[in-house]
Order: structure tokens, then sequence, then C-alpha cells
């Protein structure tokens, strides 16, 4: 089983801001590998999809919000692989569905809902259990990809992406924004000695994630599972640029998304890359970094997220 993908462009940033810190600045293109299966997902994916087919499962259950990013690049996975998709979905059905739940349904993912009270024991055995007493033998994909599966995926990010062999290891920073914290400790787990991960958490109370990287880096050095390294490289975790919380915009935000992408041609996403990136120009204006740094921020799709974004913004503000 393969997923064929373009390697992803490795785009200078020629900014002002990096120029007056005395930075460069480059941004990795995972958002265009691939036209449905994109971004980290793409990584997250890969090992799961690999043994969910090698034990024989037709089957893929995951979680996620309406939004999600994440249920969007399963349900385009699962119809490519030959999979039967379930796409468990946090709080009520609401019609008509948005855009990315549309496109799951297009896809051949059966949505269930569940209620936050549920949803929240998602990562319970008890859950679990009634899921596959109520669907079968699923392979289960926790929220995110977030297992160590998809920790693994998150190990080729950097190396495999980049157009020479080492080339990888010309970055000083490389920064990702964080919901589950898998992108991060995949990414710190393949760096060299010297290199520092920075996280944007783009949840708001985002600081339980340095537990959640803390705890996905020792469970993955304690398994089985390949590494470049015996121990990951740093990594540190900036809380500071949620914007009130997860899938939360305002005015700011959406004047720097849409500035920057007129400035320098690279579309983001309001929920993970904006923030993320607000927060690298934020610290570059702040002296967080050192002149002569070279940033690598990784982009990790979501662009389609944009329109259900979009239009739900634009009904708020008519009320």
């Amino acid at each position: 089983m393969s997923l064929t993908f373009i390697a992803p462009p490795l785009q200078q940033i020629n900014s002002e801001i990096a120029r007056r810190a005395g930075v460069d600045l480059y941004v990795l293109r995972l958002d265009l590998m691939h036209p449905l299966v994109n971004g980290n997902k793409w990584f997250k994916l890969k090992y799961n999809l690999l043994e969910a087919k090698e034990k024989n499962f037709t089957t893929l259950l995951t979680f996620g919000g309406a939004y999600s990013n994440h249920i969007y690049a399963t349900a385009a996975a699962g119809n490519l692989f030959g999979f039967r998709t379930i796409g468990v979905i946090r709080g009520e059905e609401r019609l008509p569905l948005n855009p990315t739940l549309t496109f799951a349904v297009q896809q051949g993912m059966q949505l269930v809902y569940l209620n936050r009270e549920m949803y929240r024991q998602r990562n319970t055995p008890a859950l679990e259990e009634y899921l596959r007493q109520r669907f079968g033998e699923v392979f289960i994909i926790p929220e995110g990809g977030s297992n160590l599966n998809g920790v693994r995926g998150c190990t080729e990010i950097i190396d495999r992406a980049m157009p020479t062999a080492g080339y990888a290891y010309a970055f000083d920073h490389i920064c990702v924004a964080s919901g589950t914290a898998t992108t991060l400790a995949g990414i710190a787990l393949s760096l060299h000695e010297g290199q520092r991960a920075i996280a944007f958490s783009v949840l708001k109370n985002g600081a339980f994630l340095a537990q959640e990287i803390e705890s996905l880096l020792t469970n993955y050095l304690a398994s089985d599972l390949p590494t470049p390294y015996s121990s990951p490289a740093s990594w540190e975790l900036v809380c500071d640029y949620h914007f009130s919380g997860y899938a939360k915009v305002n005015n700011e935000l959406i004047l720097f998304s849409q500035q920057f992408t007129q400035e320098h041609g690279v579309p983001l996403d309001y929920v993970y890359t904006a923030k993320m990136f607000y927060g690298v120009m934020d610290l570059l204006q702040h002296g967080f970094f050192c002149k002569g740094d070279r940033l690598l921020l990784v982009h990790t799709g979501g662009l389609q997220g944009n329109v259900g974004m979009e239009e739900r913004l634009q009904r708020f503000s008519k009320i």
C-alpha cells in the first residue's frame, strides 16, 4: 500500500520582520503534498493505515470535531485504500452539514455523533468496547492520529520532505502548530543535537500538552519502533497564541492571515497555521530568536477547513 505524494516545496519568506530580526525564515509546504491527504495528516495516518491493512481490518473508526482536518483526511484516505470509515463526531448533528463533514460523507464515511460528556471518554476502554459492540471489528485511530503510529510517521516529516539529505540540519528551530502534540513529538525525535522543536498550542490552557509530549516521547522510546536517535532534541511549548481557544479566531488573526497570504503567497488555515505563523512573527519582533538563526515553519495543511470557518464567521457577523 502506498500513497503517492508530491515532495513539499521549501519556500523562503522574505519578510521585513525577519530581516530586522536577522533570521532566515522558511516554510515547509506540507499543504501541497496531496490534494486530499496532506499536511501532517499524511504522516500521522501512514502507519495506522499500514497496520490496519496488515491485520486485515476493513473498517477504520476515528474521532474528531465538526471541522476536523483529521476526519477529512481519514475519510479521503479510507476511500483511496478501500477501507470503510466511521467518524465519531463531538456534539450534536447540525444540518446542513458543514463543508468538512459533507466531504467526509461524500468519501463514504459514516458519521456518528456523541454528546460532549461521552466524547470525553473517547480514549477509555469502556467507550472503545461500546463502539466495537456497535460496529464490529474496527481499527480505532485516536483523535488527530495521536498514537505511536502517528508519532512514527511524524519522525519522517523533516528528513523525508527535504530536497537533499542532511539539509534539515541547516535549521536551528523547527516550529509547528500543536493540538495533540503528536507532530511535535515526532519532529523532536528526528532532529539533530543542537536543534530545537517549538510547538505553538492552538488550545486555551494548553500547558497540559507538555505532559502529553513527555508521555508520547517516553512511550515511543520504550517501544520497539524505529527512531533516528536515542533521545529527542530539545523542545519548547508556547501557549500565548491560541486566540481564546481551539477553532477560535478574531479580526486580528483573520487580517494577519490574509495579509501574509497576499504578501508571501502562502495560504494559512485559521485553526492551526495562522496562529503559529502569527506567534513566530510576534516573537521575532520581541527578540525571542537570535541573529543568524534559521527557522523552519512547518505548514501542516488543513486549508479545507477555512471554507467552513469563513461561513461560520459570516453567520455570526449577521447576528
